[in-house]
């Protein structure tokens, strides 16, 4: 029998085992301690007093309990006679798609637009110096998809997407830190990913699954509103008896491509705006309330969410893949646009921290864009990306401003110390955002300031533009079939089906498309 106990300890007991062990020693009788061993099931820090606490929950499970993990490693081969699954993409949601399936005995054919996880690396390289955008492989696309190389968190705000737990093992399995099983905001760190990524690959390869790299997907193939297969770098057919569609937020000519294809698309909520960066140490001081965060102290982070009001309407601004002890990146997918996320290693040891500061985005902004139909979105996403770049003089630099100086409307004439390697050009946020973003973002940094000290002062800087938050697309599926509602075979999933915001929640989302697909193949007229 197992049994889960909460404790409150100081942070120096939570992060080191001698200390826990002493702790939990002191804690229960001698035949619990005796009979029974313990594992460490949740970890938060509570910073909101000044007595700084952790959170721990401890399982005790019997002596002969085995802790290893259940996820297979590898998987039994793949028959010839399998049944063949076509997956546009192997970002995570593609990634644990292809996993399901050979779980399932079918065979998962990846097809990806960019480089191998390692290849990739160089063309990162070529954005950050050279200010050259590979298209097709950047810091979206790619191996591994968009979180590969910006960030790696792991957590999401809903419970209900599916077992959470199967993903973290499976992460651990293929090299994962077993940290993140307990952790209560779990990271990989974009210098641990990559290894990970490739290990996973490397695993449905040996089960008999296909990747196909430097594959971008040009056409499909559609009979009678079915669609068998598609066409890649403009020559290549693949069929499939399904095709599960993972191609991420930025995949703007497959969105192009359905449209035109007259295949349902719809336009969903999305927001954009900027990354706001400071000194890391100065998020500790406030956060945690010390003059020095000790070295046990994770570096801290922190979550802003206001609702404003601007010539009437409501309007949501908050933080976004918050990145503590980390690095601000250019996103970019064409070499026309600036865009910005942010990411942190494994070990968060930078000096800066950096967060997305969003607004939502209303319809009634995007009555210019109408005649694009439901890629208005996009095209409003397009049309500020090329103006930021058009400021820059064409480079990958990026517009910075003191965030006080864009809350009173001063054009700021230096930049701070950045973390963002092409570099930054002093100046006005307004010089590209429209009103309806500028003017509730700025509210929304006079409210966050009242709620940590200086945190929009000039101590900081804001950096733009922030663009790619989320898709502004939405591929509909039948909530129970997962299955486009006109268009057999095609399977919308992950970030750019509209069905997913981070690693976590796609990885899940291809977990339930890989299992709705197997059960079409084998039921064909049943759904789940």
């Amino acid at each position: 029998m197992v049994e889960f106990k909460d404790f409150i300890v100081s942070p120096e007991i939570a992060y080191s085992k001698e200390l826990l062990d002493q702790f939990i020693k002191s804690e229960v009788s001698t035949n619990v301690w005796n009979s029974t061993q313990y594992r460490l099931e949740k970890k938060s820090i509570d910073a909101r007093s000044r007595q700084i606490k952790a959170n721990i929950r401890i399982g005790f499970y019997p002596k002969d309990h085995d802790f290893s993990q259940h996820f297979l490693a590898s998987f039994p081969k793949i028959s010839a006679q399998a049944k063949r699954v076509l997956i546009i993409g192997t970002g995570p949601a593609g990634l644990f798609a292809a996993i399901e399936l050979l779980k399932l005995g079918i065979k998962p054919i990846l097809i990806e637009r960019g480089k191998d996880v390692r290849e990739r690396r160089r063309d990162l390289a070529a954005i950050n110096r050279f200010d050259i955008v590979n298209e097709d492989s950047n810091y979206c696309f790619g191996e591994g998809g968009a979180g590969t190389y910006s960030d790696g968190k792991l957590y999401t705000r809903s419970t209900k997407r599916g077992d959470i737990k199967q993903v973290l093992e499976c992460f651990v399995t293929f090299g994962a830190n077993p940290d993140i099983l307990f952790e209560a905001h779990p990271h990989i760190g974009t210098n641990k990913l990559p290894g990970i990524i490739a290990a996973m690959r490397n695993a449905i390869l040996e089960a008999g699954g296909d990747v196909y790299f430097n594959a971008r997907v040009t056409d499909f193939i559609l009979q009678n509103k079915v669609l068998r297969g598609v066409i890649v770098n403009e020559e290549k057919e693949f069929f499939g008896e399904s095709v599960l569609l993972a191609t991420g937020h930025s995949a703007r000519d497959i969105f192009q491509l359905l449209q035109s294809k007259d295949i349902a698309i719809e336009s969903k909520d999305f927001a954009m705006g900027v990354r706001i960066e400071h000194s890391q140490s100065m998020i500790d001081q406030i956060q945690y309330k010390i003059a020095k965060r000790p070295d046990y102290l994770p570096p801290a982070s922190f979550s802003l969410v206001t609702q404003t009001k601007y010539k009437g309407t409501q309007r949501g601004v908050f933080s976004f893949c918050m990145c503590p002890g980390g690095f601000i990146v250019p996103s970019a997918t064409h070499q026309n646009q600036v865009v910005v996320n942010g990411m942190s290693p494994s070990r968060r040891d930078s000096k800066y921290a950096n967060s997305g500061i969003v607004v939502s985005i209303l319809a009634e902004d995007l009555k210019p864009y109408q005649s694009y139909g439901a890629l208005a979105g996009m095209y409003l996403q397009e049309e500020l990306e090329q103006k930021a770049n058009q400021l820059v003089g064409g480079t990958q630099k990026a517009i910075s401003q003191y965030t006080g100086d864009f809350i009173r409307k001063n054009t700021s004439q230096t930049s701070h110390e950045t973390s963002y390697v092409p570099g930054l050009v002093p100046g006005d946020m307004r010089s590209f955002l429209p009103e309806f973003i500028a003017e509730p973002l700025a509210l929304g940094l006079e409210d966050f300031n009242r709620k940590i000290p200086h945190f929009s002062s000039n101590i900081g800087q804001i950096i733009g533009l922030e663009s790619r938050t989320s898709s502004p697309i939405k591929i509909p599926r039948d909530p129970m079939s997962l299955e486009h509602p006109d268009i057999q075979g095609l399977f919308p999933c992950g970030e750019g089906g509209g069905y997913a915001g981070g690693i976590m929640s796609a990885a899940l989302d291809g977990i339930r498309c890989a299992q709705a697909i197997s059960l079409k193949i084998q039921h064909p007229a049943h759904g789940i």
